[in-house]
């Protein structure tokens, strides 16, 4: 088995930005490209580098194989999932693999990697910075963001589950942050005597 780090966070916590920083600094690292069932949105998106996507029946055969290391219904016939083969993929090409997360997801992969994987949760410094945030993208709807915002309440009373909760309230800061998390995690140097540590 190689290692994985797993990043999980509410929306609009900078959790992406974080992960897209962290595989330009680091070539050994590589993003564990999710499964789906959900249509492609437009001619971008490209299986087998934005998504794998699959039909439900795929997915369903797939998941009575035990070929998901993690999988959900997020909503009914919407299937998401991490593939095993993926995993492998990457740890083949000796790379850390690098995922990015719902917090339900996240906490299911630390549970099959066990030590083999180090989960941080991203969080911003307020609920009320990160409603400011949501809004400030301008592509909510006062429903939508609602919706978003009870779900980040909901998240959050996960993040103790988690070996790392990182303070996002720099980005600057943050970034220096996660880098050395992943070095010291790939080097076997990071300290975590009480969980979860607090950076």
């Amino acid at each position: 088995m190689g290692k994985a780090v797993i990043f999980c966070a509410p929306s609009g916590s900078g959790k992406t930005t974080i992960v897209k920083h962290l595989l330009e600094k680091h070539e050994d690292m590589g993003f564990s490209i999710s499964a789906c069932t959900r249509d492609r949105r437009g001619r971008n998106e490209v299986h087998g580098k934005d998504y794998y996507f699959l039909t439900i029946e795929e997915f369903r055969k797939k998941i009575e194989e035990d070929a998901f290391a993690e999988w959900e219904e997020v909503y009914p016939g919407g299937y998401y999932g991490t593939l095993k083969s993926e995993i492998e993929r990457l740890w083949d090409a000796g790379k850390t693999v690098l995922f990015d997360v719902d917090v339900r997801g996240g906490l299911k992969l630390k549970q099959y990697f066990g030590d083999q994987a180090l989960a941080i949760f991203v969080k911003v410094p307020s609920e009320e910075e990160l409603e400011t945030r949501l809004r400030q993208r301008g592509t909510e709807t006062e429903e939508s963001l609602s919706k978003r915002l009870y779900k980040v309440k909901f998240e959050m009373t996960f993040q103790d589950k988690f070996d790392v909760i990182l303070l996002n309230d720099d980005l600057d800061e943050s970034l220096g942050k996660a880098e050395k998390l992943c070095a010291d995690f790939k080097a076997d140097v990071l300290n975590i005597e009480e969980k979860p540590l607090r950076v």
